[in-house]
């Protein structure tokens, strides 16, 4: 009896070494906790999750920003993943502004594995208004926020377009947009984030707004990159709104095996589509998004695209 016992002991411990030994386990540092983007991490560690059969489980880390993400690279492992703007790969990379003096050679490793939805410009004003293009704006009550990529990026359009100082900035928390908005407070708000984004789906759901679009020239002069939203995308857009976007990549390093980076990028462009019909940012990314990385994927991302036949540039091979 004890021979038996100690039989069936051993058998379950081998077979809970084995079950970890099969399961891979896989960090993602995404965002603040209170951001979509920390959302999208939750996402995409349930589909990985759900499209391995729970082989690839994926830990969701809040982080402080993007350059927090790419400077933890000097100091993980294999297991990392992590989500930032191809641009700041490539500063990290060149030793340049932010990463000016604080260069490591583990950044020559980062690869990239799939786009994710980009950060998306919009300026959103009431019809009351009467704004429908950006000279319009002047001595309109504008709402920018404080301290995110919105607000600096919305800052630097109304400078570059002629508007600093010729436009009231509403003192309001940009949480607080939507009933400011509503209730005539503001005239209008930026915001950056995915299309479709929260706060802009509940502004034109509870009152007529216009998001206004950019001309090609005004796009040119942000030098960022051309995104365009399609019409009915917020109630009320009857049509396609041209506006500018920071992409927005997952990465990791050379650190980890070609496997299961094949396998995480595999598994996120099969599960992209259910995604997308829970949370329809999803949508907005496709092949097309792939044009936005301009450095190096990591050879297991190669694999899988080269199999489902997309299209990629000598660099990024």
């Amino acid at each position: 009896m004890k021979f038996g016992k100690t039989l069936l002991a051993t058998t379950a411990l081998l077979a809970t070494s084995c079950l970890a030994q099969a399961e891979t386990r896989v960090t993602y540092k995404s965002a603040k906790s209170t951001s979509s983007y920390y959302q999208m991490g939750v996402q995409i560690a349930e589909a990985m999750k759900a499209g391995t059969n729970g082989d690839i489980i994926v830990t969701v880390e809040e982080s402080q920003g993007s350059v927090q993400n790419v400077m933890e690279v000097k100091g993980r492992g294999a297991d990392y993943v992590f989500t930032t703007p191809p641009s700041l790969v490539s500063l990290a990379q060149g030793g340049k502004a932010m990463f000016k003096d604080k260069g490591h050679v583990k950044f020559a490793d980062i690869r990239a594995l799939f786009p994710i939805p980009s950060l998306t410009m919009h300026f959103v004003m009431s019809s009351k208004s009467g704004v429908t293009d950006f000279a319009g704006m002047e001595g309109k009550s504008v709402l920018l926020g404080k301290g995110s990529f919105g607000a600096r990026e919305g800052a630097k359009y109304l400078k570059l377009f002629g508007l600093e100082d010729k436009i009231k900035l509403a003192e309001v928390e940009i949480s607080n947009a939507v009933p400011a908005l509503k209730n005539g407070q503001i005239d209008g708000f930026v915001t950056s984030g995915s299309w479709p984004a929260p706060n802009v789906v509940e502004a034109a759901a509870s009152t007529d707004v216009h998001i206004l679009s950019l001309s090609d020239d005004q796009i040119k002069q942000t030098k960022r990159t051309k995104l365009v939203i399609p019409a009915g995308t917020y109630a009320g857009q009857d049509t396609a709104v041209n506006t500018t976007s920071l992409p927005v990549v997952a990465f990791t390093t050379t650190a980890m095996d070609e496997a299961t980076a094949y396998t995480l990028t595999k598994t996120f462009w099969e599960q992209k589509a259910k995604m997308g019909a829970g949370a329809p940012w999803w949508n907005g990314v496709n092949k097309e998004l792939m044009s936005n990385i301009p450095g190096k994927l990591h050879a297991g991302a190669v694999k899988y695209y080269k199999e489902a036949g997309f299209e990629l540039t000598e660099n990024q091979m």
